[in-house]
């Protein structure tokens, strides 16, 4: 609505004003209205342009006007009749020429900032400093955080701003699981952002072809390349087939838990009682389950086991024991 109304004030006020300010005759008034189609057809053509390449353009043109104003001094320092009065002859559309290919030149190259971005982060990578990407799962899960802040992580780390964008519509979500889950992503980018440990930023790529943010992630990865860094097993198969690398915290995480052999002594806790009879249970600091034979009576008690076996699961592993010092059968009755 408010702009019909601009457009009927333009069209109508213009004619109005030259008609009183110029001369009360039908030329100035036809001039009004041609200014008033003019200040129209120029209000429709930026309705289509965004604010950001209009700002861009301009800085463009400036550019182009004080390239034009050095190439003034240039000539006159130069000290050449000719060259002044050619210079001189022409110095009009010299100055339009240049703001106009300024303008041009600046809002033809906007697409080629996130390329900029790419090469940027590429002469990281080949100076030895490989860049990570961390997807939805690694943010919100959080550990990263903490693998940051021990070093073990080298080089820098982005993530694309669509990921942000998704950590927002889930931290605006009416689920409140799903809102938590949002909102502690977020909470895990802004520490991040303050952390020292290692050079952080959120990356403006986009491919706007591809609506998955999955595969949106994999593809700048490999644009990058860059490793991902994840907790979803799905994104190593489709990283898998792009030839990028995956870095799973699931992995990292099995990987760091303490290794036993069979006939080692261990120290625990047991909590609990086992599935089987006489059994009791225990966890390590990392949650890998001890399964104590003949254990129940020293529930809520601190032993010394011998390591018997271990069990490999898809759940993880279960290591079993015996308590020192005790035969096999002893306490059954």
């Amino acid at each position: 609505m408010i702009v019909w109304i601009f457009r009927t004030v333009a069209l109508l006020g213009t004619p109005v004003i030259t008609y009183f300010s110029l001369s009360r005759d039908m030329k100035s008034a036809a001039f009004g209205l041609i200014i008033g189609l003019v200040i129209i057809g120029v209000e429709y053509l930026l309705e289509s342009i965004s604010l950001f390449t209009l700002i861009i353009g301009i800085i463009g043109a400036v550019a182009g006007i004080i390239i034009a104003k050095l190439l003034d001094y240039t000539v006159f320092h130069i000290g050449n009749a000719g060259l002044n009065d050619v210079w001189d002859r022409y110095n009009t559309i010299i100055r339009y020429a240049l703001a106009l290919l300024g303008m041009m030149v600046s809002i033809r190259k906007i697409p080629e900032m996130d390329d900029l971005d790419k090469n940027i982060l590429s002469v990281g990578k080949r100076s030895g400093r490989n860049m990570k990407v961390l997807d939805i799962a690694a943010i919100v899960d959080g550990r990263i955080m903490d693998i940051c802040e021990t070093h073990f992580i080298t080089g820098g780390v982005v993530t694309p701003r669509f990921i942000v964008s998704e950590l927002h519509a889930l931290a605006d979500s009416q689920e409140p699981l799903m809102r938590a889950r949002g909102r502690r992503g977020l909470d895990v980018l802004a520490r991040l952002q303050e952390s020292k440990a290692v050079p952080f930023r959120i990356l403006d790529r986009d491919i706007k072809e591809v609506t998955d943010n999955t595969i949106k992630l994999v593809q700048v990865a490999r644009e990058l390349g860059a490793s991902i860094v994840t907790t979803d097993f799905n994104i190593n198969k489709l990283a898998a087939l792009e030839n990028v690398t995956v870095l799973n915290i699931h992995d990292l995480s099995i990987a760091l838990k303490p290794v036993v052999l069979p006939g080692e002594d261990m120290s625990l806790f047991i909590m609990k009682e086992g599935k089987e009879k006489e059994q009791g249970v225990g966890y390590l600091d990392d949650g890998t389950m001890i399964v104590v034979e003949d254990g129940r009576e020293f529930i809520g008690k601190k032993v010394d086991a011998i390591v018997q076996s271990i069990l490999q699961t898809s759940q993880g592993r279960i290591i079993f024991t015996r308590v020192k010092g005790q035969k096999a059968g002893e306490n059954r009755k």
